[in-house]
Order: C-alpha cells, then sequence, then structure tokens
C-alpha cells in the first residue's frame, strides 16, 4: 500500500513545474514521470541554463523520497576514468531499484569531459544494464560526445534563458536578501550572464559583499569587466580617426579594469554589431577582430594585437568617410 501512495499524483511534487524558458523540455520530462519510463538522455546547452538542476527535478518526481537510493550524480570533479565506469557505474547501474521505482537513473555532468575509452566503456554499460538503470549526460557541446552514445540517447538542448526571467529572478533573491539593485545594476549582470542563470546570480551575490545597494559601476568591478559604453566610445573614436586617443582609452581600460586581451576582444566582438556601420563594414571587422582573437590565443602580445585591431578601425573610418 505504502508503494501505490508513493506513485499517485497526491504526492507528487511538482518541482518540473518550476523550469522556465525551456517549456517544449519540461513537456517532454513531465511525459516520462507521467508514464514511468524514459529512455538515456543527453542534456546539451550552453552553461547556467538549468541541464543539471532539469536532472535532479526529473529524479525528484520519479523517484520522492527513495531518490538517494535510486539516483547517482557524478561530476567532473570527481574521477570518472575508465575504472570508474567499469566499477563504481557499473555496480550502481547493475542492481535492481529500490521502492518500487521503475529504474535508476545515472547523471554523469560534464560528460563531454570524459576521455575517449571511458565513453566507449560507458557505450558498453549502457546497453547492458537498460533493463535496470538509465543514463543522463549532461554536457555543453554535444559534438565531444561519441556517436555511439549519442544514437542511444534522446537530445535534450537547453536555450539561454531570457533576460526578463533571469532579471525577474535576481529582484526576487536581492528582495528576500533585503538588497536593493538598482535597474542599470541589472542590466548590467544581465549583459554580463548572456542567458547564463549560474553567472548572474554569482554577479549578484559578489556585488552583494561590498553594499546594500547595488548599481552598475559596482557589478563592473566585482566581475572585471569594462562597460560596455566605454568600449563603444574606444570604438567609435579609432572609427573617427582619433587612434592616439582610442588607444589611450584601451591602456586605461588594461588598467583600471584588470582585462586581459581575450576580455577585450569578447566585448569589442560584441559592441561591433552595435555600431552604426554598414553590414559589409561590420563583416569586414568582425573578420579582423577573429583573427586577432586567434593571434592572442597562440600567445601573441595582447597590447600589440589590441593597437593592431585598433588601427583597423581606423583605417576602416577612413574608407568609409571617402565612401569606399
Amino acid at each position: 500500500m505504502a508503494e501505490e501512495i508513493m506513485w499517485t499524483e497526491k504526492y507528487r511534487p511538482r518541482v518540473l513545474d518550476d523550469i522556465v524558458n525551456q517549456e517544449e523540455i519540461v513537456k517532454r520530462l513531465k511525459s516520462f514521470v507521467e508514464q514511468r519510463s524514459m529512455p538515456h538522455c543527453l542534456f546539451a546547452g550552453p552553461p547556467g541554463t538549468g541541464k543539471t538542476t532539469a536532472a535532479l527535478c526529473l529524479a525528484r518526481e520519479l523517484f520522492q523520497d527513495t531518490m538517494d537510493a535510486n539516483f547517482m550524480e557524478l561530476n567532473a570533479s570527481d574521477a570518472r576514468g575508465i575504472d570508474v565506469i567499469r566499477t563504481t557505474v557499473k555496480e550502481f547501474a547493475r542492481t535492481a531499484p529500490y521502492g518500487g521505482a521503475p529504474f535508476k537513473i545515472i547523471a554523469l555532468d560534464e560528460a563531454d569531459n570524459m576521455t575517449a575509452d571511458a565513453q566507449q566503456a560507458l557505450r558498453r554499460t549502457m546497453e547492458r544494464y537498460t533493463r535496470t538503470c538509465r543514463f543522463i549526460l549532461i554536457c555543453n557541446y554535444s559534438s565531444k560526445i561519441i556517436e555511439p552514445i549519442q544514437s542511444r540517447c534522446a537530445i535534450f538542448r537547453f536555450a539561454p534563458l531570457k533576460d526578463e526571467d533571469i532579471a525577474k529572478r535576481l529582484r526576487w533573491i536581492a528582495e528576500q536578501e533585503g538588497i536593493e539593485v538598482t535597474d542599470d545594476a541589472i542590466n548590467a549582470i544581465l549583459y554580463i550572464a548572456e542567458g547564463d542563470m549560474r553567472r548572474a546570480i554569482n554577479t549578484l551575490q559578489a556585488a552583494a559583499a561590498l553594499g546594500k545597494v547595488i548599481d552598475a559601476e559596482t557589478v563592473y568591478k566585482v566581475t572585471g569587466r569594462a562597460r560596455p559604453e566605454e568600449v563603444r566610445e574606444m570604438l567609435k573614436m579609432a572609427l573617427d580617426g582619433k587612434f592616439l586617443d582610442a588607444r589611450a582609452k584601451l591602456r586605461e581600460l588594461l588598467i583600471r579594469y584588470g582585462l586581459s586581451g581575450i576580455d577585450i576582444i569578447r566585448q569589442i566582438h560584441r559592441e561591433i554589431f552595435n555600431l552604426d556601420l554598414p553590414e559589409a563594414w561590420k563583416v569586414r571587422l568582425a573578420d579582423v577582430t577573429g583573427e586577432i582573437d586567434f593571434r592572442i590565443s597562440e600567445g601573441a602580445h595582447e597590447e600589440i594585437q589590441l593597437s593592431a585591431l585598433l588601427a583597423q578601425f581606423a583605417l576602416a573610418g577612413s574608407q568609409i568617410k571617402r565612401g569606399l
């Protein structure tokens, strides 16, 4: 009788309903709970979009009080080489589920960091113990998972969260913690987070350590990012032919914020598409920016390469004025 009560709708927590911006995925996961059946799954998408949380919510709704006995999560910080797959994972997968559950679940977080040998060993384990265990592989890049595993899984692709959903949650957290967050601070966090809820919350927490009132200046200070308007100003100086002024602004950003060349390149790349330029020139400048990014990642001198990039902007501005 106890097992029958465990699986009734009345006692099932609806934790999947709290997941936002992934409506189609939630719908599919709910069908797994209702049918008490699911295939092996591959959760792929950018960081901070709810992949691990979705796996935990699915397990919570399926197993409820027996979750600890029927659910195992292994992260990249755990040993997950071929020996662990052949021992720990295999031993958990081969034993029968507990408490009337239809199967066990093993969630392998950051599965794209597993070695090829470990993935080959996992493939065989997934195939052999399907009756007693299902696997959820969580990764940022599904292309790093070998094809034999991908073909055994139902693939769920998570999208970055919408800015309005992140902003709503940040305001709720601030209200609970008794923190005042200005609108420009929220916009700054959204600019930095780029759809990553985890990064947004961490940024809010870091900014809150400096005081009870959080503004945009505080946010950029704790994240080591330049204000987007300052990067835009630097680029406009270069386009207007004020190369030395633009280079002085670059050095100011490097010193004041302690940014690396890669950090500034990424912000420059984002701001190119906000500039009032013909589309053909945005294409050329994006191409040049990609080349400079490659050079810096290969070990070239950051300041020299960034100065060269500003020089390209200055030359582009000169040609645009001449109508070329």
